[in-house]
């Protein structure tokens, strides 16, 4: 059974999480603050945890920053906050996708469904690879880890996200809203510029000219292809 820890000081939003997800044959723990998330989250292992950004003890961008220094548990964050550079931070500290309040039941759901697959451990690629080999890189999509030149690769866990999804589909064209609603969610689908941004990220840490790529391949207007 999926194990949701649910981060908010709001008992209104508190109590419609932990019923609609109850019902839904969801476990859930909840805190009201950042510390109590982050022992919570030692102590009862979530498989997937919905964090409010405006905590009374801590922001949720340290909470997201805890947790990151052991665990990869996929992070949802529902909050009122929704200027870019404030979802772009939440993001770039660890969390897995963003929810802004007042938000939809079902969507969140959605999103919540989403966060927990994408964690889901599996066999490997299509042809039961866990450990894929292209010239100059490695990817081990069991350990979630990339290296090069013998050295580790640090990504963050929105570049994995997108590097495991054209990795899985190896040689085939991923198409740019399956690539954005797999990434950020199901609400997404035309932020084509998302793609551009963490494509380029991407090429730059992983091909040896990022100019001119030879394993992420870009079809103009249409979607992406991880080539070996």
């Amino acid at each position: 059974m999926t194990r949701v820890l649910v981060v908010d000081d709001e008992p209104q939003i508190v109590r419609a999480l932990v019923i609609n997800l109850k019902a839904r044959k969801y476990e859930v723990d909840t805190a009201p603050d950042g510390a109590t998330a982050l022992r919570l989250a030692a102590e009862r292992h979530p498989d997937v945890v919905v964090l409010d950004l405006g905590l009374p003890d801590m922001d949720g961008v340290d909470v997201i920053k805890g947790l990151r220094g052991w665990t990869r548990v996929p992070v949802l964050v529902l909050s009122a906050r929704q200027t870019s550079d404030e979802k772009v931070e939440a993001l770039d500290a660890g969390a897995d996708d963003y929810v802004t309040k007042p938000f939809g039941m079902d969507e969140l759901l959605a999103r919540l469904r989403a966060a927990v697959r994408r964690a889901e451990p599996v066999g490997g690629t299509e042809d039961g690879a866990a450990v894929v080999e292209a010239e100059g890189f490695t990817v081990d999509l069991a350990a979630k880890k990339v290296h090069r030149d013998g050295r580790d690769v640090r990504l963050t866990p929105t570049e994995w996200h997108l590097l495991e999804v054209l990795v899985r589909n190896a040689g085939r064209l991923v198409g740019q809203k399956q690539l954005l609603q797999e990434v950020w969610g199901p609400s997404y689908g035309t932020e084509t510029n998302y793609l551009r941004v963490y494509m380029a990220q991407l090429r730059r840490k992983l091909e040896t000219d990022p100019s001119h790529p030879r394993h992420f391949v870009t079809e103009p207007g249409m979607g992406y292809r991880f080539e070996r």
